[in-house]
């Protein structure tokens, strides 16, 4: 069945996803002084209990926050987990205490920063002028605006003490070596996580037109911040991270790349659209049913039997209180446009295993609209509430795996024949 091997190919994306060996393979050189491990995100954990696996050397000092759940068994790394996407409270203090521990550092010595997706809302500190409460308020609105992941960084960035370069900044001068697990479109290093340790060249000025295109209503300390220059970001010629190193070690291009080759084998015409697709997942839901629907109807753009594959990370703009995410929501929008056409299936799912509120995504068919109205509910008024999961629960369509591991962002597939 499709549904089987849907799941068999976004299992092979995970997987080619998971630190394990990624991390044995971009090991940064020893240093003659102390090694201190730090990192965030939802898959900082898993990076941790392979560093350690693969470093034969002294770990001297550690700290790496995951979210509530992401967790994992380390030895000599200390694990703190924190909420994602709000901050919270242990993340607020894991933050502090890891500028308190790249502090008095000398040239002799290591940091090895291990990133991935999720580091922003794990590691909160705000800018000076602004309280805790304050950060909480600017992530809550910017998850709400519908902005794309870097649009998001690049505000989020001049409202920390710790973003944007400034933990590699506070390390100086000790070598900085920061592995990434990418999760944004286009891998851009400092868009992972708002970039701790990599610096951004956007700033001020574009952080401000970001908030009025946007039009956030930010709390007045976050105002009054953008509105100043003081305690600028570090820039990429920054003299103090001239010594330091970054790669990308995981993404979604190399997760495609592994389902695509996965699907060949099952003798699918495999084909990938992009890794770095942004906009409203509603809006993306529904142009990639018509490029399905084009597929079924005439035999183009690919031939049948086809696979297409997508990746990067589209938004969701909230205008109800349903429960929801942004791949189930691209793949209710994609239910309702193939309602009635045989032979297309989809898969969209979040890789680190949590889309939204629920679980790690959905499958769908041409059916699927038509069961959830036999359930009793009707996909579009789901649709307009955001409440697409509810949905797909409905009809047993939810794909879950609990947290992964990894996180590379969304990944679609669907099959056409």
């Amino acid at each position: 069945m499709d549904r089987d091997l849907l799941e068999r190919l976004f299992h092979r994306a995970v997987d080619a996803a998971l630190p394990t060996h990624a991390i044995a393979a971009n090991l940064p050189e020893r240093p003659s002084g102390r090694t201190i491990v730090v990192g965030a995100g939802k898959a900082s954990a898993q990076m941790a209990q392979a560093f350690e696996t693969a470093w034969d050397a002294p770990i001297d000092d550690s700290l790496v926050v995951t979210r509530y759940g992401y967790g994992a068994q380390c030895e000599r790394i200390e694990i703190v987990e924190a909420a994602h996407p709000v901050p919270d409270m242990a993340g607020f203090l894991a933050a502090r205490r890891m500028l308190e521990k790249l502090s008095g550092l000398s040239p002799d010595d290591l940091v090895v920063a291990l990133i991935s997706g999720g580091g922003s809302a794990l590691l909160p500190q705000p800018a000076p002028g602004l309280s805790f409460e304050d950060e909480q308020a600017v992530n809550e609105q910017l998850l709400a605006s519908g902005a794309p992941i870097s649009a998001m960084n690049i505000i989020r960035n001049e409202l920390s003490a710790i973003k944007g370069g400034r933990l590699a900044a506070q390390a100086a001068p000790a070598r900085v070596a920061t592995l990434i697990v990418s999760d944004v479109p286009g891998d851009d290093p400092a868009l992972v996580a708002s970039g701790p340790t990599v610096p951004m060249s956007a700033g001020r000025s574009e952080a401000r037109q970001l908030v009025a295109h946007y039009r956030l209503e930010l709390p007045a300390p976050a105002s009054a911040v953008l509105a100043s220059e003081d305690n600028p970001s570090p820039l990429p010629n920054d003299p103090r991270l001239a010594r330091n190193t970054h790669r990308i070690i995981a993404s979604a291009a190399l997760s495609l790349d592994a389902a695509a080759e996965e699907g060949q084998k099952a003798g699918l015409n495999a084909h990938i659209l992009s890794d770095a697709i942004e906009g409203e997942a509603r809006d993306v839901g529904a142009v990639h049913a018509a490029i399905a629907r084009e597929i079924k109807a005439r035999n183009r753009p690919f031939a049948m039997p086809a696979l297409v594959l997508s990746g990067g990370e589209t938004t969701v703009t909230i205008r109800g209180d349903g429960r929801g995410g942004r791949n189930v929501e691209f793949l209710l929008a994609f239910a309702m446009a193939i309602e009635g056409t045989e032979g297309i299936t989809a898969l969209a799912a979040d890789t680190d295993g949590i889309d939204g509120a629920g679980d790690a995504g959905a499958i769908a068919d041409g059916s699927s609209a038509t069961r959830m109205r036999a359930a009793g509910i009707d996909p579009r008024v789901a649709l307009a509430n955001n409440d697409a999961y509810n949905a797909f629960k409905a009809i047993g369509g939810l794909v879950v795996t609990g947290p992964t591991g990894t996180n590379v962002n969304d990944f679609r597939a669907i099959i056409i024949r």
